[in-house]
């Protein structure tokens, strides 16, 4: 089983990130390594937080979590390093502002959904309570009718 340093398994894996997102079988093909040590590099990458589409797909195709490691890679950097880090990454800054604003309006949306359930909790117990008063109401009834 053959032994690659970090550095080549770094070359190798940019070749799977923007702006070239080349596919595994081009990778394969090119450098010589096997498809499924690739997939366990791509894999690895993915655990240790990198955005990695992995299988060609443009940026906006990429999956939520990638979407969200993005935004939070670019968070703290100001115009100029956001530029410069999107021309490594094949990006726009445009949609890492997209991106990050579709995570704020979730978040929104998250916070309502909790709101909106806890009230609908608070309906719920109120008619819970005034159901078993009148199965109360009702029992006592019966038991006063079957006791004459």
């Amino acid at each position: 089983m053959p032994s690659y340093s970090e550095e080549r398994k770094a070359s190798v894996l940019k070749k799977m990130l923007p702006p070239h997102n080349q596919s595994v079988a081009e990778v394969s093909r090119e450098e010589g390594i096997s498809d499924a040590t690739l997939y366990n590099w791509r894999t690895q990458a993915k655990q240790q937080g990198s955005p990695v589409p992995g299988s060609g797909k443009t940026s906006d195709q990429w999956s939520a979590e990638a979407k969200l490691a993005v935004v939070i890679e670019t968070a703290a950097l100001n115009e100029s390093e956001l530029s410069q880090y999107c021309r490594e990454k094949g990006l726009y800054p445009e949609q890492v502002k997209e991106w990050k604003a579709a995570c704020i309006q979730g978040q929104l949306l998250e916070v309502e959904r909790r709101q909106q359930d806890r009230e609908q909790a608070r309906k719920d117990k109120k008619r819970i309570k005034a159901l078993e008063r009148e199965r109360h109401r009702k029992e006592k009834a019966l038991a006063e009718t079957a006791a004459t």
